[in-house]
């Protein structure tokens, strides 16, 4: 396969592809048959709640983390995370994030959303979640990650949702698989800005259109 070269940026994550390489598998099947796709499926553990103004302490706990970011260049700023959660608090046009909740003990535990994305010459949703440590391995990031794609469904704005989790990222890989997110190729970003980032493209069709 040859490398395709794209110059493209994503509002939301700051993303800009610069090549695409052949696929590369690392030992993650391309595609589950089976895969658990609906919420009816999902253990009811989570609630989403639309991200507010007062949830900036936890979007420090997300994206001013060193361990939360290691697969993302890094951990933000104080400018940063504030330029962010002012972005999350007024998103638009469909584009939508939410405050994962723990269902059986009331706390703010991570954060899950999508937006839309201009990628290979059609629009899609990118969808992209984050789990404290302490949170992490109950299947809330999988049972959050599913009540975001049955949402994206029902807004019925576009065909395929894509997730691009860093190629090193193995849980996040692994609940694309679980949802039934078909693995396309190996993407190259650069996020942020001077930081390539190596990142496998996964897909999920949202209708049957």
């Amino acid at each position: 396969m040859l490398a395709l070269s794209v110059q493209r940026r994503n509002h939301m994550r700051g993303f800009r592809t610069i090549t695409t390489v052949e696929p590369r598998l690392l030992g993650v099947r391309t595609h589950m048959p089976g895969a658990v796709t609906s919420l009816r499926r999902m253990p009811a553990t989570v609630i989403l709640q639309p991200w507010g103004s007062g949830d900036l302490p936890l979007l420090k706990r997300l994206m001013g983390d060193a361990r939360m970011t290691e697969h993302l260049g890094g951990p933000e700023g104080p400018d940063k995370l504030r330029e962010r959660q002012d972005r999350y608090e007024h998103l638009k046009g469909g584009n939508r994030m939410f405050k994962i909740v723990d269902a059986a003990s009331g706390a703010g535990v991570g954060s899950v959303g999508f937006w839309t994305k201009a990628w290979r010459d059609e629009e899609v949703y990118e969808v992209g979640w984050m789990v404290v440590p302490e949170f992490q391995g109950r299947g809330i990031a999988v049972a959050a990650t599913a009540r975001a794609i049955e949402l994206a469904r029902r807004d019925d704005r576009h065909r395929f949702m894509h997730a691009f989790p860093n190629v090193d990222n193995a849980p996040s890989n692994a609940i694309c698989r679980r949802l039934g997110f078909e693995l396309i190729e190996v993407c190259e970003f650069e996020f942020p800005a001077g930081h390539l980032m190596t990142c496998n493209d996964w897909r999920l069709g949202l209708n049957a259109g």
